[in-house]
């Protein structure tokens, strides 16, 4: 019989600094369901950001607080066996993904967030400016293309991190404060990811930049050999 390794905990242990990973800045895009889907992050050989498709929009400013809070719960349903003392069988029934934050602009997007409506057909008074509408007795529920993304490093070390939730419907709005004190007037609005027919999924990942294509073997990947290679 061979006799055990023996080790000591400090060869052991790994443990990467530079894989951990800090929102820097980022911001929260909003399309119209009907936007075409983005598909890449990223391209060529340095890594560069891709433009997003036509259609979305940045909310702009949210609360630094909250930032962009990204939910997910899953509900199970387990069996339980005669003799067995704990579940024999364990299976996913529901799973919800969620995406929260509070804009902080004012402005015809993030106002039909918050209210739930589509405010494409609101013209402004010509001679005063003033914008007027009325919230339905019974709101339609309306679908979104919700695109959050991060940034953590500069120049050769930015890293990009994004968020897809293809099909995305306000399912919460938060109280909003009019007040004098340190706090802007905000929209807090929570959406709720459904499964797109389209996208095929209901959250899609996405993680690219120059500093993340650096660190791929630190993280346990392996990369595809380039095209023709």
């Amino acid at each position: 019989m061979t006799a055990p390794t023996t080790t000591t905990y400090d060869q052991l242990k790994k443990k990467q600094s530079d894989l951990i990973r800090k929102a820097l800045e980022g911001s929260i895009f909003i399309a119209d369901h009907t936007a075409d889907l983005p598909t890449a992050l990223t391209s060529g050989a340095d890594g560069k950001l891709l433009a997003l498709p036509p259609g979305y929009e940045d909310v702009g400013w949210v609360d630094k607080g909250d930032g962009a809070t990204w939910s997910r719960s899953v509900d199970t349903s387990e069996v339980d066996s005669w003799g067995a003392v704990e579940p024999t069988r364990t299976d996913i029934t529901k799973q919800t993904d969620g995406l929260k934050f509070i804009a902080q602009e004012t402005k015809r997007r993030t106002l039909e967030l918050y209210e739930g409506l589509n405010l494409s057909g609101v013209t402004p008074d010509a001679t005063t400016g003033e914008v007027r509408f009325d919230r339905p007795a019974r709101p339609s529920t309306r679908y979104f293309r919700a695109f959050g993304l991060f940034v953590d490093g500069v120049g050769a070390d930015a890293i990009y991190v994004a968020k897809l939730a293809p099909k995305a419907t306000v399912t919460d709005t938060g109280d909003q404060k009019w007040s004098d004190g340190d706090d802007p007037v905000g929209y807090d609005v929570t959406l709720t990811a459904k499964y797109d027919d389209d996208a095929k999924t209901a959250m899609r990942f996405f993680f690219g930049g120059p500093g993340w294509k650096a660190l791929l073997a630190d993280m346990g990947f392996t990369a595809a050999p380039p095209s023709g290679g």
